[in-house]
């Protein structure tokens, strides 16, 4: 069975805006009240200037219609900037939450393209302010002049209820046809994008390996069955607009002929025969500018469920209780984790404690959980059961905003973002110049900073893919040691690092023990397991040891475990001996 999903965040958006609602409502009244007046000047002309032949009264209906017209312009221009506003609010009102609900899904899912959401939430405001919205506020006043084309004669009124019939069936028709391969050109349009994106993040090594002819090819091939699919559509929905407007064409010369049958008859005058023409007309416009816009409305119907989903499965953050800052405390209780989207657990059973203050190493063979592990202790994923508390409270129940700026965190694939070196280490937040120095210090880059054509405002760019791995690495140390956070989880730091990166590194880990801050460490090399209180051995996603450094080395050397793994007396030298130097040593590393 579906999931049904009765209360939406979008259904709550759109009652505020209820009162705009009703405003283009009154405005589609007064139009549609307004637009008799061409029937009934023609009326006029034809049964009594005609007759009469006085100049004199078709002045005056001219000039009385040229009014109207102006006046229908008038308010026409009034509602369509009510109906831009109003999408702008909805949009105001649901593009925060639609992002962050995107987000979640990214986080918990693994969601290649969160943008998607963005989207969709776009499509919803351009339909309802835009053009197709018009003809919903229009068919309302179908029935009212069906029911004078029946007043002015029945067999107008039924030619005309006839033409409403052939349209829905049209419409119906074509509904039917096109329902299934506009999902399909969507989901096939969305996949293939989120694809190329992907594949084309590493455009360095399909340009090395002279792999883009490949992949341009394969993209061809998606993009063509695509192609099909909306050539299918376009095709279907042209046909549907061809035989609406046959149809609306058609029944307006069959009225003109009916009228004329009627005047012959003397059941109507000629008048009255023009103007049934023209109500007639106004009964099937709407109608007609309905099955116009049938392509949006499905894309709107799309975009809406798909939205109502996201914010049902990702509603916004509930307020919750401020807590007080945290000091550092790490508690993970019986873990059982899987990456987003998956079901079996590659985590199982994980517990251990850190007091404020000390330092963890995780260590482990290569996908043994440890970087999985580093993502849950910063609340990035969420555990399947289980719990990770920092000074006593679940992580996942945490507001992010209010959480993060005392949690530290650098993944093994450092991202950088599209901003001044300073913005980024900083966060995107406020700017503090002397926090910003202190973490470029702490990190050991400030010297390679000022070497940088502007400085700390050197812009990076998407990715900051002009800086050496090396400087992004120790940059995005800066970020996560900024404002001297409670708890700072550092994923294989040293990864790019050369020998006087990785100095500075330990002098910065030793600095952060100093200062009573927790840290994890993950690395694979000997040299920073020195500057460690407490090791974590993982092997195949289970704790296979845990304890203090002296205590689990000394475990390992005795099970011919990990032989490279250093005595504690040498790996304490070996930091002692590396971190002063930092200090004293010139920043190699360049653009």
């Amino acid at each position: 069975m579906p999931r049904q999903y009765k209360s939406t965040e979008l259904k709550k958006a759109l009652k505020g805006t209820r009162p705009a609602f009703m405003m283009l409502l009154f405005f589609s009244s007064v139009i549609n009240l307004l637009m008799l007046a061409p029937a009934i000047y023609m009326l006029q002309v034809y049964d009594r200037v005609l007759a009469s032949q006085n100049t004199t009264t078709l002045l005056m209906l001219t000039l009385l219609i040229v009014g109207i017209y102006i006046v229908i312009g008038m308010i026409e221009f009034a509602r369509a900037s009510v109906m831009t506003r109003l999408g702008n609010r909805l949009d105001v009102k649901l593009n925060q939450l639609v992002f962050s609900a995107a987000f979640k899904r990214k986080t918990a899912t693994g969601d290649n393209n969160p943008a998607q959401a963005l989207n969709e939430l776009g499509q919803i405001r351009q339909v309802l302010s835009g053009n197709s919205l018009f003809a919903l506020l229009d068919i309302p006043w179908t029935p009212f002049y069906l029911l004078i084309a029946f007043l002015v004669h029945p067999l107008l009124g039924y030619l005309s209820l006839g033409g409403i019939l052939v349209l829905f069936f049209l419409t119906l028709i074509t509904e039917l046809a096109t329902k299934s391969p506009i999902q399909q050109a969507h989901e096939l349009s969305v996949h293939n994008t989120t694809r190329l994106n992907k594949q084309l993040q590493n455009a360095d090594t399909i340009e090395a390996m002279g792999m883009l002819g490949t992949l341009k090819q394969h993209w061809l091939e998606q993009h063509s069955k695509v192609m099909v699919l909306q050539t299918q559509i376009a095709d279907k929905t042209s046909v549907l607009s061809s035989l609406s407007r046959f149809v609306r064409v058609l029944l307006q010369s069959v009225a003109l002929g009916a009228g004329a049958l009627l005047v012959i008859a003397g059941e109507i005058t000629p008048g009255l025969m023009i103007a049934s023409s023209i109500i007639l007309g106004r009964v099937l416009s709407p109608v007609e500018q309905v099955i116009s816009s049938w392509k949006q409305f499905v894309q709107f119907r799309s975009a809406w469920h798909q939205l109502t989903r996201l914010l049902q499965e990702y509603p916004g953050t509930k307020e919750v209780l401020t807590l007080p800052t945290p000091k550092g405390n790490i508690s993970v209780e019986g873990i059982f984790a899987a990456p987003p989207g998956q079901k079996a657990a590659t985590l199982r059973n994980i517990s251990f404690q850190l007091e404020q203050g000390e330092v963890l190493g995780i260590i482990g063979p290569s996908a043994s959980g440890k970087s999985s592990l580093a993502k849950l202790l910063v609340g990035v994923w969420h555990p399947l059961s289980g719990k990770v508390r920092i000074d006593g409270a679940d992580i996942c129940q945490w507001d992010k905003v209010l959480l993060g700026p005392s949690i530290g965190y650098l993944p093994q694939d450092v991202e950088l973002f599209d901003g001044s070196i300073a913005q980024n280490i900083s966060r995107f937040g406020h700017a503090d110049s002397e926090l910003i120095v202190a973490a470029a210090h702490l990190a050991g880059v400030h010297e390679m900073i000022l070497r940088l054509p502007q400085g700390y405002d050197t812009p990076l760019g998407m990715g900051g893919y002009q800086l050496s791995g090396g400087q992004r690495q120790r940059i995005g140390l800066a970020r996560a040691v900024y404002n001297n956070p409670a708890f700072i989880v550092l994923d294989e730091p040293n990864a790019n690092l050369d020998d006087i990166g990785e100095m500075a590194l330990i002098k910065a880990i030793t600095t952060l023990r100093t200062q009573g801050q927790t840290v994890v460490l993950i690395s694979h090399r000997p040299t920073l397991l020195g500057v460690v209180n407490k090791v974590l051995l993982i092997n195949e996603g289970a704790v296979q040891a845990f304890g203090p450094r002296e205590q689990v080395f000394a475990n390992l050397r005795q099970a011919n475990m990990l032989k490279s793994v250093p005595t504690a007396a040498a790996a304490d030298a070996l930091a002692a001996d590396n971190a002063p130097s930092v200090s004293h040593e010139p920043q190699r590393e360049a653009l």
